[in-house]
């Protein structure tokens, strides 16, 4: 069975969208063959970011590592059994359809609360939540005292990923293996990054997740994403200059990123 990797986070800027395409692109790279879902019905920013990067190997003729992206089905709501949600139906027949092919399904969620998202943290094998490296959004794992920054309990999305063990501990499946992500780690404010460490590191023995290094805040992401590329084809495209301190900085901070993942039968080779 394909290992399911779900990229969850309710709020939206938190660099979902670049994260999966790099995972995705980097897995495929090593050899892996990686399906890919976007969840987002409306943006659909996953989804443009591969179509992007297929527009930009037609136009320029070079062969780019690219995860084999689906949309969701459309169903026939005559087809569906009694009290069947038509929403689970197309994502379980999305999952089908890519599961024989693939070593790794990547999903990428919303940012915000559906059924889709709901069902799809059931179906995680790795939950990747990235984060904004800031207390503005440290929230969305939980609720804390403004006066004191004390932990006051879950937030709404930390319970709706308790509900998801639940459904897979009565399944028989696995258990969730939640990594989140600490995303647009400022060069400055140390201060604030050690108080942020410490609060994460506090609640994921409280939650039951992992704390992993992502993405520092840098202008290459904004640029990166218009022509679907992805830091590791830098060197592949043959644009001069691209490969600066900064850029070097960020391909290293993807190696991490993945070896933390700890991922079945990955081994990190760029």
């Amino acid at each position: 069975m394909a290992h399911i990797i779900v990229v969850g986070n309710e709020k939206g800027g938190s660099g979902k969208s670049t994260t999966s395409m790099h995972i995705a692109t980097a897995l495929v790279r090593m050899g892996h063959s990686v399906g890919a879902l976007d969840l987002d019905l409306r943006q659909k920013s996953f989804g443009r970011y591969v179509e992007n990067r297929k527009s930009y190997v037609e136009k320029h003729g070079v062969d780019l590592a690219c995860p084999d992206y689906h949309d969701l089905p459309e169903i026939d709501s005559k087809s569906l059994q009694p009290g069947e949600n038509v929403y689970d139906h197309r994502l379980s027949a999305a999952v089908a359809t890519l599961e024989p092919d693939s070593d790794f399904i990547l999903i990428d969620c919303p940012g915000s609360h559906t059924r889709l998202s709901q069902v799809a943290h059931s179906l995680a094998d790795t939950l990747v939540t990235p984060l904004n490296d800031s207390f503005v959004d440290f929230d969305l794992l939980a609720r804390v005292d403004p006066e004191t920054n004390k932990i006051l309990g879950p937030s709404v999305y930390s319970e709706m990923v308790w509900n998801a063990r639940q459904l897979r501990a009565q399944a028989g499946l696995p258990p969730i293996d939640w990594v989140v992500v600490r995303n647009r780690l400022a060069a400055q404010n140390m201060h604030n990054k050690q108080k942020m460490g410490e609060a994460l590191e506090s609640l994921s023995k409280r939650i039951g997740f992992r704390v992993a290094p992502g993405f520092g805040e840098r202008v290459i992401f904004r640029e990166l994403f218009p022509r679907g590329l992805t830091l590791l084809d830098l060197r592949d495209i043959g644009v001069k200059g691209q490969m600066n301190i900064s850029n070097v900085a960020a391909r290293q901070e993807l190696r991490e990123l993945v070896k933390s993942l700890n991922l079945p039968g990955v081994e990190v080779d760029f």
